[in-house]
């Protein structure tokens, strides 16, 4: 597989990298230990070298299986994961990002993880009752221990990257971004263009609802946390299956399924674009890192973007208490 570079930074990964949050956490039920080490091994032998994960995934069980799947080929691959929120009784409860508690946090992940370093740490989401300057001081000095070696911000806004960039340099700002949440074409991506900041897209499948597989019938697991977002609501996946169907017209064309189309156009965007879906099945790995063998032109791109910048996508990406720490 292509490699790319995460901004300016000497991080050079997979273009595709895999999302590992669903094989434990989030998406419906844990799936089998075997299983998940399975699917993480099948992606490092079709070329992933990034891998990602969080403590809050679990709680820690996720750090736990990336681990141990990747042991054997730690030296070739690279891992992210993150800090940031509070876990009480086994339950993530409010955000923490004090120094302290993230140089604890980094030394229970290096352990779960099996290694000696992380290669990409980021804050999960911003505590507004630390200065960021301080975040960004404490993940400094665990690169300058060698426990770390970049440093990275999840759904941070603007303000926030800067000044987090200011005291050390930022690799990656991980957010949501797709065909379906464009919202960071706004201010977050050209301020990463300017600063040399790359950009990894969590949910570059809309949740999945982009691969044409989730219709309004569709019912989730009582663990899946689409349960809770408005934007799967019954009724919103209903009116936002326009969206999946203009893709999927043009997955025709192109002999690709809606999946790939939809993971291309966010590899045509920038060069340092690096999204991780995640699946839990293998055949789905397999249709996923495909798209890096898909060549949209730019005629393509403007037929997509005309197309589904035309049907406005229904409900929030998140309910309301989340949607509270998110862009700050």
């Amino acid at each position: 597989m292509q490699k790319r570079k995460l901004g300016k930074s000497n991080l050079e990964v997979s273009a595709l990298g895999l999302g590992c949050m669903g094989l434990s956490f989030g998406l419906g039920p844990a799936v089998d230990k075997q299983h998940g080490i399975a699917v993480i091994r099948a992606a490092v032998e079709q070329g992933v070298t990034f891998f990602d994960t969080a403590e809050v995934y679990g709680p820690f069980t996720n750090e736990e299986l990336v681990g141990e799947a990747l042991k054997p080929v730690r030296d070739q691959v690279a891992i992210a994961t993150k800090f940031g929120f509070r876990i009480e009784n086994g339950k993530q409860s409010g955000v923490d990002s004090r120094p302290e508690h993230i140089k604890e946090v980094a030394e229970a992940s290096l352990k779960r993880l099996k290694t000696d370093r992380i290669d990409l740490l980021y804050q999960h989401r911003v505590d507004d009752g630390v200065p960021i300057e301080d975040v960004a001081g404490a993940v400094r000095d665990l690169i300058q221990q060698g426990k770390v070696k970049h440093f990275g911000l999840s759904e941070a806004g603007v303000k926030t990257i800067r000044r987090a960039h200011a005291v050390q340099p930022v690799t990656a700002l991980q957010s949501e971004y797709s065909l379906w949440w464009r919202e960071p074409e706004a201010a977050v991506i050209p301020t990463l263009e300017e600063l040399g900041i790359g950009l990894v897209p969590f949910s570059p499948l809309g949740k999945g609802f982009l691969t044409g597989t989730i219709n309004q019938d569709t019912k989730f697991d009582k663990n899946d946390f689409r349960n809770i977002v408005p934007r799967f609501t019954e009724e919103n996946r209903k009116a936002n299956q326009t969206v999946v169907d203009l893709i999927a017209r043009f997955a025709q064309q192109k002999k690709a399924t809606p999946a790939q189309i939809a993971l291309a156009w966010l590899l045509a965007q920038k060069p340092w674009i690096v999204p991780i879906p995640g699946t839990t099945k293998l055949h789905r790995l397999e249709e996923n890192l495909g798209a890096a063998n898909v060549t949209l032109t730019a005629d393509d791109i403007r037929q997509l973007d005309e197309a589904t910048s035309s049907v406005e996508v229904q409900g929030a990406r998140y309910p309301e208490e989340l949607q509270k720490l998110v862009g700050r």
